[in-house]
């Protein structure tokens, strides 16, 4: 029995690399699809957000205009949705992506109800393009995604088990946390998802749930609302 009816993942650009560093891994986004399509099979309505790090991250570019380095890391985040708007229609389920900037060749312009109705339709869709605006993160774009699409909870796809006070991969001693309130992360700094993102959800009672994706059926676990990851919510 599926805990939630409707979520918004958060899918970060690095995630379709799998673990090359740079571009897409056909293999790994297509077993991202599958799982997707075991979530669709489920009755539960998804959109995503997906990053553009692994082809491009305006911040690691100090030298450039700032506006002009963010956009090119939008157009980074069209080229990961639309891959994965490929894999996932390989698996028989539909997917539409709309993008923040207009590009009506390539993908829909996001429209709230248009997006909703496409859920409602049983269609996976996939957003790009951030905010459409420099100087917010792919993470403020899920936030705000999230809560315009009604979403029951964000579920963030990480590389580790879910968050730690520090990186455990550095840090045998890191401590895990099964859940956290949104104050405690913004007030420890914690890097579940920028403060914006954060203060976002905090405001609208969204709950967010951090967990590791690299591991093969822990999607459908967090959809199932079996005890997976580290929520974070409401105090």
């Amino acid at each position: 029995m599926a805990k939630y009816s409707r979520i918004l993942l958060k899918l970060s650009g690095e995630a379709f690399s799998g673990g090359k560093g740079f571009g897409i891994d056909i293999d790994t986004v297509r077993g991202y699809a599958q799982e997707i399509r075991e979530i669709h099979d489920e009755g539960i309505q998804m959109a995503i957000v997906v990053g553009g790090g692994n082809f491009w991250r305006g911040r690691s570019a100090p030298h450039m205009d700032r506006a002009t380095a963010d956009q090119m890391g939008m157009m980074a985040t069209v080229v990961n949705a639309l891959g994965l708007r490929d894999a996932i229609e390989k698996e028989g389920v539909q997917a539409r992506v709309q993008t923040a900037i207009e590009i009506k060749d390539v993908a829909e312009p996001f429209i709230r109800l248009r997006a909703i109705r496409h859920l409602e339709k049983g269609r996976i869709v996939i957003f790009a393009a951030g905010t459409g605006n420099p100087y917010f993160s792919t993470d403020t774009a899920a936030a705000l995604r999230g809560l315009e699409i009604e979403a029951d909870a964000i579920l963030k796809a990480t590389k580790v088990d879910g968050v730690y006070d520090k990186d455990p991969v550095k840090h045998e001693d890191a401590h895990f946390f099964h859940e956290l309130a949104y104050i405690k992360v913004l007030n420890m700094g914690l890097k579940v998802m920028d403060s914006t993102a954060i203060s976002l959800c905090m405001d609208n009672k969204l709950p967010i749930l951090v967990f590791n994706l690299s591991k093969r059926g822990n999607l459908l676990k967090a959809v199932r609302g079996e005890k997976i990851g580290t929520i974070v919510k409401e105090s």
